[in-house]
This record gives structure tokens, C-alpha cells and sequence, in this order.
């Protein structure tokens, strides 16, 4: 991506032209240097944009940088009527994306950043409220169809979903088979599945387990 003819500061009014032009110029910095070479004066360079502007716009590198990452994120939120099938997909859509774009790099160097920068943390949280959201839905569309019990938490769940896919990131393990996504997603539907949603023998072994320790506790 090259430099773009000069442009001066509209403001606190962002101009479409300017926001893509400083994004782009943003990505490209970042593919190039990294994130540790990343800064608001090279995108300015890149941009022929002015610091005071950026900086009115995004008051970080890091909220630069989480805009970036969200420009170029294309993932699916499967809604097959099966959540087992849904999370796959999503896991699937999203570890490709990490996979074959810079998004992976981006938000790997993010998170990494966050655990010595509280601004940076405080962008990350503010963002994976939105991301959480999202996967939440496909776990209320499965308490509406009785998939799920009715009372799990399902911030928790996409938290716990989004722990499995963050730990692969940051191990640079993205090239998982749909036989091991979908493996690793049954044994979290097993810990939250309504019990009528199991077969009569699991739900069995389960109420005798409970008999033999009320035994031994007495």
C-alpha cells in the first residue's frame, strides 16, 4: 500500500476517506514492522495525515490497532438450529481467518500487549464484550429450542469458547481438524446440556452416582 496524497485534519468529525486512508496505512505498518515497530508517527507518515488527528480519533495505538483488527474481521455465526454444529462452525470460520489474514498477528500481539499495558487491557475487555455477545446468541437460541438448561450463564460459555480459541492463537495452533474443534466442543456440551437432552442410561449412571455418595457421606 503506498503513501496517499496529502490530506489536512477535518476535525473531530471523521472523514471516510481519512479513517480508511489511516487504517490502511495502519495494517500496512503492521505487516511490515510488527507490532513492537507499530506507532502513530509511521501511520502518519504512511497516511500523510496529521498525529493531532489520529490522536483525536483514536486515542491509543491500541484502539487503532482493535479498529483495524475489526475492519478485516469476516467470521460466521452459524445458525444451523444445532449448537454443537453452530460452535464448530464459528471455531472453524474463525481459526481460518486467524489462519490465512494478518487479523491472527493483530490480535495475538494485542493480547500479548495487554498483559503489560492496562490501556490496551481496558480496549481488550471493552471488545470481547461485543465478541462474547455474539457467541451468547447461539447459546440462547439453544435454551429457546431446550438444547441448553435454562439457567447457564451464557457470557460464561462464550468466555469458555473464547478461551479455547485464544489459547490456540496464542500457541499457533490454528490448523485443528474439525474432528478435534468438534471434540473439544462435546465435552463443553456435556458439562451444560439440559438433562432430558442426554440419553435415559447417562442420566442413570448419573443419579446413581449421586446414591453411592449420599452413602458414603452418611
Amino acid at each position: 500500500m503506498g503513501l496517499v496524497p496529502g490530506r489536512r485534519s477535518i476535525g473531530a468529525r471523521r472523514n471516510p476517506d481519512s479513517v480508511d486512508a489511516i487504517l490502511d496505512a495502519a495494517e500496512a505498518v503492521l505487516v511490515e514492522a510488527g507490532y513492537s515497530g507499530f506507532s502513530i508517527e509511521a501511520v502518519a507518515r504512511r497516511a500523510r495525515a496529521g498525529k493531532p488527528t489520529i490522536y483525536r480519533w483514536w486515542p491509543s495505538k491500541a484502539a487503532l490497532l482493535f479498529d483495524v483488527y475489526q475492519r478485516l474481521k469476516r467470521v460466521d455465526y452459524p445458525d444451523t438450529g444445532n449448537l454443537e454444529d453452530d460452535l464448530v462452525g464459528f471455531l472453524k470460520s474463525l481459526f481460518s481467518h486467524w489462519r490465512e489474514t494478518s487479523s491472527g498477528s493483530i490480535f495475538r500481539s494485542l493480547i500479548a500487549e495487554a498483559q503489560s499495558d492496562a490501556t490496551v487491557a481496558a480496549v481488550l475487555a471493552e471488545y470481547t464484550k461485543g465478541r462474547h455477545a455474539h457467541t451468547g446468541q447461539m447459546i440462547e437460541r439453544a435454551k429457546a429450542r431446550g438444547e441448553v438448561a435454562a439457567d447457564v450463564d451464557s457470557t460464561l460459555v462464550a468466555d469458555l469458547v473464547a478461551s479455547f480459541a485464544w489459547t490456540h492463537l496464542l500457541t499457533n495452533r490454528l490448523d485443528e481438524d474439525e474432528t478435534t474443534l468438534r471434540k473439544a466442543v462435546g465435552y463443553l456440551l456435556k458439562g451444560i446440556e439440559a438433562d432430558d437432552a442426554g440419553s435415559v442410561d447417562a442420566a442413570a449412571v448419573r443419579r446413581r452416582r449421586r446414591r453411592v455418595i449420599g452413602r458414603t457421606a452418611r
